[in-house]
């Protein structure tokens, strides 16, 4: 690593959604994640990702273990309510019995009361490349995960991986941002959306759909627009909308109706996020759009795959 940075992320998923977490770093960072790890200047809130496991914030580094001892005690730390961790990173060797005593040593460096179970600040210590880093720990908050037991659910809704990454991918981490689910169906976005803290609004012209996605939001405590209405005839301007295309299933769908959600929604935002589950680029470029970045994600246990467009208006 020859420039400094800011931040180190550590990234965790399985193979079916290895091309869907690259998509996403390279939204948010503008880069790829590799062999789960990532160093970056953008400042992102874990919890926005279904793929990043921690943020370590950088404080410190050096070559020499003891140099860097040496320079966390000269930083004067004096916290109540701290918590010490070592973060093992991909590629760090370092056995259990060691780092349990880098943490000790890290431990002795800090003035102040611990709190090893509801700790108000994490200061962490980790290995990368011959290199010793000191830093603040920001771990992913895995309570989305509830979800899962949302009441009204859809056998070929997108699962909430996708769901969460669809938002972090539209909004590129941005919490200002005005989101859109043009289609959404039980809410599963939406979902996702309020989690992580996203202004999001969404609309179905099924009255069932409106009706289910309430009642999943009010569910769990979210608050969100949900209406009914067809696309075309939805006015509000957004930032950013998300549209996951029906897949001919158990909604009927062709070109024209895919065609025509496309156009709709590209009249409401300047950048779309389309989910689809066939070869649609004819369709993207006849709304005014062009591609900036796609990938092909495998839904288990289903026997179709699932295509993400990143759009923006030419």
């Amino acid at each position: 690593m020859g420039k400094k940075h800011k931040y180190i992320y550590s990234f965790k998923y399985d193979i079916h959604n290895s091309d869907l977490c690259k998509l996403e770093s390279r939204q948010l960072f503008g880069k790829e994640e590799k062999n789960n790890l990532l160093f970056s200047d953008y400042k992102v809130n874990p919890s926005v990702s279904p793929f990043i496991k921690t943020r370590f914030e950088i404080i410190l580094y050096s070559e020499d273990y003891r140099q860097l001892l040496k320079n966390i005690e000269e930083q004067n730390i004096q916290t109540n309510g701290f918590k010490a961790e070592y973060l093992v990173l991909n590629g760090d060797t370092t056995a259990y019995p060691e780092r349990l005593k880098k943490l000790k040593d890290v431990g002795f460096c800090i003035e102040g009361d611990p709190d090893y179970k509801t700790p108000s600040i994490i200061y962490s210590i980790c290995h990368h490349k011959n290199r010793w880093y000191f830093g603040i720990l920001k771990k992913h908050n895995s309570d989305w995960f509830k979800h899962r037991k949302k009441p009204h659910s859809f056998s070929s809704a997108i699962n909430i991986d996708i769901a969460k990454t669809l938002v972090s991918i539209a909004s590129k981490g941005n919490k200002k941002t005005q989101l859109l689910d043009a289609c959404c169906g039980v809410g599963t976005v939406m979902l996702e959306a309020c989690f992580s803290g996203f202004k999001i609004e969404g609309c179905d012209i099924h009255w069932r759909a409106c009706q289910n996605t309430r009642k999943n939001l009010a569910h769990f405590n979210y608050s969100a627009n949900v209406y009914r209405t067809d696309i075309k005839d939805h006015t509000t301007k957004y930032d950013a909308a998300i549209v996951d295309l029906p897949y001919n299933l158990y909604t009927f769908s062709n070109d024209s109706i895919i065609s025509n959600l496309i156009e709709s929604t590209a009249k409401l935002a300047g950048r779309i996020i389309i989910v689809s589950t066939s070869d649609i680029k004819a369709l993207i470029k006849k709304a005014g759009l062009k591609v900036s970045d796609s990938c092909t994600v495998e839904k288990k246990g289903k026997k179709f795959a699932r295509n993400i467009w990143v759009c923006e208006k030419i």
